[in-house]
C-alpha cells in the first residue's frame, strides 16, 4: 500500500500563498500547508493530507488531475481551478464585453476538455439586442447560451441556470461589473459569510476579492460554483500556434485546406479564408484568431 493511501483525502476549496483550506469527505475544513517548499495545489484539487490538530493539517500529495483551467502569459502561469466539469462565462449588456477575452476563455476551456456556456446578464437593459448580435456567432457554433437579469429577475434567472448547474462543478468567469458577485449571492446561501469564515481562518481578509473561491450551492455538496478573481489579460501561451484553430470550433469546421500546415492567413486553397468570405465565419472571430496567432508565433521558449 502506498504511504499516501493511509492519509485523509480532501478537496482544496481555497488557497492563499502556502496556506489552503481543505475539506474532508464529511465536510470538515482544515487549514493546511504543503510539505516542503513547493506549493502546487489549486482550488479543486484532491489532496492527501495528514491532520496535525483538530483544524490544521499538512498536504502530502496532490492527486492526479483530470483537467486544469489556466492562463499563461510571457511571465507566469496562473491556474484557476482543477477538476472542473464546466465553465460559465458571464458577460453583460453593460459594460460592453470584450469579445477577445471571451474567445480566449473559451479556447482555454476547449483545450482543457472543459465544456462551456455563455450567460448574458442585464437583459433588462436597452442594449440587449446589440449584445445578442455580438454573441450570434457563438450561438451559431452550438455553444450553450443563457439570458438572465440577475438583479431585475432573480427567480427567473435562478430557474434559467439551475438545471445546467445542477450536479456539476462550474467555474464562473467574467469581467468586473458583469454580475459575478450577484450570481454567487443569488445561488449560494450565506456566500459572504463563507468568504468571511475562510478569510478569517487564513488571516487573509484583505485578499477576499483576489482569490479563487469554492462554494457548494446545496447541503448535499453535489453542486459547486467556483468564483474567480477578475483579470485584465488572458494569455494563451500554453497553446501551440499551429494548433490554435483546432480550439475554435467555427474555424476547425472549415479547415479543409490545400496545405496541411495552413496558417489560415494567406495561403491559397484555405477553407477557413473561403468560409470567412462566404459569411460562414464571423469577421470578428477571424480577426481575433489572427491576433492570438501572432502572439503565439512571437513567443520564445
Amino acid at each position: 500500500m502506498s504511504k499516501f493511501q493511509a492519509l485523509d483525502l480532501g478537496l482544496v476549496v481555497r488557497g492563499h500563498g502556502r496556506h489552503y483550506i481543505v475539506e474532508d469527505a464529511d465536510g470538515k475544513r482544515f487549514v493546511c500547508h504543503p510539505r516542503g517548499k513547493k506549493s502546487e495545489a489549486v482550488v479543486g484539487d484532491q489532496v492527501r493530507f495528514a491532520e496535525a490538530s483538530s483544524d490544521e493539517g499538512v498536504i502530502e500529495a496532490v492527486e492526479p488531475r483530470r483537467n486544469l483551467l489556466f492562463r499563461q502569459d510571457e511571465w507566469k502561469t496562473k491556474s484557476f481551478a482543477a477538476n472542473v466539469d464546466q465553465l460559465l462565462v458571464l458577460v453583460a449588456v453593460e459594460p460592453v464585453f470584450s469579445e477577445s477575452q471571451l474567445t480566449r476563455a473559451l479556447i482555454a476551456a476547449e483545450s482543457a476538455g472543459i465544456r462551456a456556456a455563455i450567460a448574458l446578464n442585464k437583459t433588462d437593459l436597452p442594449g440587449t439586442d446589440a449584445a445578442r448580435e455580438r454573441l450570434a456567432p457563438y450561438r451559431a457554433m452550438g455553444l450553450t447560451m443563457f439570458e438572465v437579469a440577475l438583479k431585475a429577475d432573480r427567480e427567473g434567472s435562478r430557474a434559467t441556470l439551475n438545471a445546467w448547474l445542477a450536479g456539476q462543478r462550474t467555474f464562473v468567469m467574467g469581467p468586473s461589473g458583469t454580475g459575478k458577485s450577484t450570481l454567487i449571492n443569488l445561488l449560494v446561501k450565506d456566500a459572504q459569510a463563507q468568504v468571511g469564515e475562510i478569510s478569517q481562518a487564513l488571516n487573509s481578509g484583505r485578499h477576499t476579492t483576489t482569490t479563487t473561491q469554492w462554494y457548494w450551492t446545496d447541503e448535499t455538496r453535489t453542486t459547486a460554483l467556483i468564483d474567480s478573481p477578475g483579470f485584465q489579460e488572458f494569455g494563451l501561451r500554453q497553446i501551440d500556434a499551429a494548433e490554435l484553430f483546432k480550439w475554435m470550433p467555427d474555424l476547425r469546421e472549415h479547415a479543409n485546406c490545400r496545405f496541411y500546415n495552413c496558417s489560415h492567413q494567406h495561403e491559397p486553397g484555405c477553407g477557413v479564408i473561403a468560409a470567412v468570405e462566404a459569411g460562414q465565419i464571423s469577421p470578428s472571430r477571424y480577426r481575433i484568431y489572427g491576433e492570438i496567432l501572432q502572439e503565439l508565433q512571437r513567443k520564445s521558449w
